[in-house]
């Protein structure tokens, strides 16, 4: 009965991380899925290890030190995870085509709730949300494994130089020096374009902007659009590599390849530490709406600067908690839409 009870208590105290652990380890990975395989090793490997656990540091510690070897082993074949950004140069729209890379490509997006452990202090909140938003993420893609890791626990973590050091058996002088190397890189990155500066929460004008957003694209009013978008406004389509740049392209891509998501429903989403959106377009066979993409909007100055779409609905949709179909509303029925 005694081991029973120790090993539902053990199972509790390791779940109580486990946020926060997949938080890290997307941070580390930049793919949702791979943090949460990456997470669930972390757990089991302390599991079955526990008996050999000594308590010279916090559970919280050992684990991070378990995660953080899961999350270099898995980095060990090189791959950087990206935004079409990344890999290519903005297309034109007389050019626009649609070429799918695989999925290991991709910077994949997260629901909040699944990486954001809730913090009382709302600076360390504000900080948690900041380094999960698309941009910070490709940047932390571009740095060696060893230096994401020192890097995330040391400015997004709050860890302190010793106890980075002892993580990763090495010294303190070790990740000093691998710390300014990681933040030289951010700061390069920086200069080429800086992440979206939204409020948590969002101010009033920021809310204000999405609610135009939204009656702008179920509308499908170009019009509307255009005045809410930067003149260099980004926009990705992931598994695709194509991307656009500014409002005329943008919209005249949404009128003609994207002409079928006219009519579209949006519903909120928490993603990224962004506002977002999932994306239902009609479906002309079942009536109603089904799947076709998640959101990731950036926000800056009152405009909209980037907008992803990540259109593998049968991963997406099911990791946020979305159902595979809407019904069409009473009113839309009556009308034919």
């Amino acid at each position: 009965m005694g081991d029973s009870t120790a090993t539902v208590d053990l199972d509790v105290a390791l779940e109580k991380h486990r946020t926060e652990l997949t938080g890290y380890c997307y941070r580390m990975l930049g793919s949702s899925f791979e943090a949460e395989d990456a997470v669930q090793d972390t757990l089991v490997r302390a599991w079955r290890s526990y008996d050999k656990f000594e308590g010279r540091s916090s559970l919280r510690s050992w684990l991070y030190r378990i995660a953080t070897n899961v999350c270099l082993d898995m980095l060990t074949a090189g791959n950087k995870r990206a935004r079409p950004m990344d890999l290519t140069d903005s297309t034109p729209l007389a050019q626009a085509a649609l070429a799918p890379r695989p999925d290991n490509t991709w910077l994949e997006p997260v629901p909040d709730a699944r990486v954001l452990p809730t913090v009382e202090d709302p600076a360390e909140a504000a900080v948690a949300k900041e380094s999960i938003r698309l941009a910070f993420m490709a940047a932390l893609q571009q740095l060696p494994p060893k230096q994401r890791a020192v890097l995330i626990l040391r400015e997004v973590l709050a860890w302190k130089a010793s106890e980075v050091a002892e993580l990763l058996d090495t010294s303190v002088a070790s990740v000093n020096s691998a710390l300014q190397r990681a933040r030289a890189t951010l700061a390069e990155r920086e200069q080429a374009g800086a992440d979206a500066a939204v409020s948590d929460p969002l101010d009033e004008e920021q809310q204000k902007l999405l609610e135009r957003y939204v009656k702008a694209f179920e509308g499908y009013d170009m019009t509307a659009l255009t005045a809410l978008l930067h003149e260099d406004a980004v926009m990705t389509m992931p598994p695709f590599d194509l991307w656009l740049t500014g409002h005329d392209d943008i919209t005249g891509f949404m009128t003609t390849l994207g002409a079928a998501c006219a009519g579209s429903r949006l519903l909120p989403v928490q993603v990224n530490g962004l506002p977002g959106f999932a994306q239902y377009k009609p479906d002309p066979e079942a009536g109603g709406f089904t799947p076709w993409s998640i959101q990731v909007l950036e926000i800056s100055d009152g405009r909209l600067t980037g907008f992803h779409f990540f259109l593998d609905t049968q991963r997406w949709f099911p990791l946020f908690g979305l159902p595979l179909h809407l019904e069409a509303e009473p009113d839309q029925i009556q009308e034919g839409v």
